[in-house]
């Protein structure tokens, strides 16, 4: 649903459109007392806490890269996209085409102005004969992007596709694997790597978590049978696969921790072996 076309932003319970005085982040939300101007209807804290953390996540790219740069500016628009893909996959478990495909593209096209430190560059160098004879270093930060897209994509791909042939259902959405693609897209292929690593474990924890709080519920339904942990482990394991967990959280969540801290976290996680 578009919020600029055909009609700008409207309330879902009363259809009126909403005035710009009214649409201001958060400060509107407060003057309203989270209700409908027309309709009195209340207003969910959604929003206002989505434009709060957007907010935040604007001033933390602008001190982190230094201000105004060319840098915050991608750290912004990466964050935008990331924290609206976060709470849609929370409530919908949908990742939108309308945010990923996008998201590849302005991922690429960034990184033919901001580098894109990858593979490419490691091997060639920006002031090698290669970056010399295509006339711009921007070549390889392209290359690493798109490198580190199709990487990701392809990596994740794999893993989904292996897990319906064992398993015999989806585990993981082609939602996933865009998102993947976009994350590559703007951060290259060492911090996917973190980002895929990252996701992977917090997504385990969460999914360990999510089977002992059902094994301890079955197991207080089960408690006079002499079989009860049994009982409660198997119910407890019917129950996971019913359960579909959103890894487009875990993946958006560590690729803003890449954004900031990837590279500080990652020399430090080197540093203890060299």
């Amino acid at each position: 649903m578009s919020v600029a076309t055909p009609a700008r932003s409207f309330c879902p319970n009363c259809n009126a459109q909403i005035a710009a005085t009214d649409n201001i982040p958060v400060l509107s939300w407060l003057l309203l007392r989270a209700k409908c101007r027309h309709c009195k209807q209340p207003i969910s804290g959604r929003y206002a806490l989505i434009e709060l953390f957007t907010a935040l996540l604007f001033l933390a790219a602008y001190v982190r890269f230094g201000g105004t740069t060319p840098t915050t500016i991608k750290a912004c628009v990466f964050c935008f996209l990331i924290l609206g893909l976060i709470f849609t996959d929370l409530e919908t478990r949908l990742l939108p085409d309308v945010m990923t495909l996008p998201g590849i593209l302005f991922g690429v096209v960034f990184a033919a102005f901001i580098p894109v430190h990858g593979y490419l560059e490691m091997m060639f160098g920006f002031s090698s004969a290669l970056a010399d004879l295509w006339h711009s270093p921007r070549v390889l930060s392209v290359g690493d992007s798109l490198m580190a897209a199709a990487i990701g994509a392809g990596v994740l791909y794999g893993v989904a596709e292996l897990y319906f042939r064992m398993r015999g259902f989806e585990g993981m959405g082609m939602g996933d694997v865009k998102l993947v693609a976009m994350i590559g897209a703007f951060l290259g292929i060492r911090l996917l790597i973190f980002v895929l690593f990252a996701a992977s474990v917090t997504g385990a924890l969460y999914g360990l978590s999510v089977l002992v709080a059902i094994f301890l519920r079955r197991k207080r339904r089960y408690a006079r049978n002499p079989e009860a942990r049994k009982k409660a482990w198997a119910s407890a394991a019917k129950a996971m696969k019913l359960v579909e967990m959103p890894f487009g959280v875990f993946l958006g969540g560590m690729s803003l921790v890449a954004l900031f801290y990837g590279n500080s976290l990652m020399r430090w996680y080197f540093n203890l072996y060299f």
